[in-house]
């Protein structure tokens, strides 16, 4: 029997209405300190949800800042600007409020404001994080990264490439899982955010650290997805599938904190590294891309994760089915116009640099630089 590790999972309240709990949740965590840094996104500003969440927080704090400026992908600058931010203001709490871009950078400030230094000094595990952490309470508002139950952050090094910082201290200490705070979300976001959780999930039930007990996470998380991502595209306001969603996500994150992903991943962010693609369709079209070369020799996962799907169980049956429901879903499969002037071989040393090495070692089949390649150019040539 082959042995497992299953990481604890972070205090979670869920349900609509869920956000109400923000300002008590905070208050409990900064304790006597009563100040709250909120890390959200600038684009929630103009439907109101920052303001509606700062003023739930200030009825329990007795300060709250707010940090928003940064992009969709989180620069080191970025970070380390908010984690300025945090120190002067003497936040006791922060909470992270957003898509996987807030969360990441919320978690990497909460993690980092303990001493001067800059986000990039802990990357890829180069240094000890501070002793004296921040507790952190993630809020998503999209159903996709999972962030909130990982203990990962993905920022962007002045060079374009991203880069991670890990570790348990990034393990939030509360999760809000509020559906109403995903209603607004477009129907592009909700597919290109919610493929990405189905391939979170896919990749940890495939890769060489999958185990039956992971298994239960991912393949909910999959089953999950396949009931309602084309429900919530098509009807935004649809409450249940919106929650069945945000379930999804939640559990698709667990299931890669315990099992981490795979060459869909490693695709994604060498793809992100080089033009500006939104990291769900980026890991979607990557996971199409690398279905066949995957699948040669399937042992099962595929199949059950088929299963899950609710399609054929066999690996052919999972391509059908993926396949079909990217497409059901509008996303858009080929990158040709996006990545106009990337070469095969350019996307493949980008996929074999070190800071993507992870993702390709934690595969099932390993892939040679051959097959990166290879890999590179079902990608590009993809319609």
């Amino acid at each position: 029997m082959s042995r497992y590790e299953l990481a604890p999972v972070p205090h979670i309240v869920a349900g609509q209405g869920s956000r109400d709990s923000l300002g008590a949740l905070a208050a409990s965590l900064a304790g006597s300190n009563g100040k709250a840094l909120l890390v959200a996104d600038p684009g929630l500003r103009a439907i109101g949800i920052i303001d509606e969440v700062r003023s739930a927080l200030a009825k329990s704090m007795g300060a709250v800042e707010v940090f928003s400026a940064f992009s969709g992908d989180p620069t080191i600058a970025q970070t380390d600007a908010a984690a300025v931010l945090a120190r002067q203001s003497g936040a006791g709490v922060v909470v992270a409020l957003g898509g996987g871009s807030g969360l990441d950078l919320g978690k990497a400030v909460a993690a980092i404001a303990g001493e001067s230094g800059s986000a990039l000094d802990y990357e890829l595990g180069k240094r000890a994080f501070p002793a004296g952490r921040l507790p952190v309470i993630c809020v998503p508002t999209t159903s996709g990264t999972g962030s909130e139950t990982t203990r990962t952050s993905i920022l962007t090094r002045a060079d374009g490439a991203k880069t991670w910082l890990w570790g348990n201290v990034m393990r939030a200490a509360e999760v809000v899982l509020d559906p109403e705070l995903t209603v607004a979300l477009p129907a592009e976001l909700t597919a290109g955010t919610g493929v990405d959780a189905l391939v979170h999930a896919v990749e940890a039930a495939t890769n060489r650290y999958a185990n039956a007990a992971n298994n239960l996470y991912a393949h909910a998380a999959i089953g999950l997805v396949a009931r309602h991502l084309e429900r919530a595209v098509s009807h935004p306001k649809d409450i249940a599938a919106r929650e069945g969603m945000q379930r999804a996500a939640m559990l698709a994150g667990i299931a890669i904190d315990n099992g981490s992903t795979g060459i869909a991943h490693n695709i994604g962010h060498a793809m992100g590294s080089l033009r500006k693609i939104h990291h769900g369709r980026a890991v979607a079209v990557g996971l199409l891309a690398a279905l066949p070369w995957n699948t040669e020799k399937d042992d099962g996962r595929y199949a059950a994760c088929a299963t899950a799907m609710g399609a054929d169980s066999s690996a052919a049956g999972f391509i059908d089915a993926y396949e079909r429901l990217l497409r059901a879903c509008g996303l858009k499969i080929s990158v040709k116009e996006e990545f106009a002037g990337i070469s095969p071989a350019t996307l493949a040393e980008q996929m074999a640099r070190p800071e993507n090495a992870s993702m390709r070692e934690t595969n099932l089949r390993l892939a040679s630089d051959a097959e990166l390649l290879h890999l590179a150019e079902r990608v590009l040539s993809q319609a």
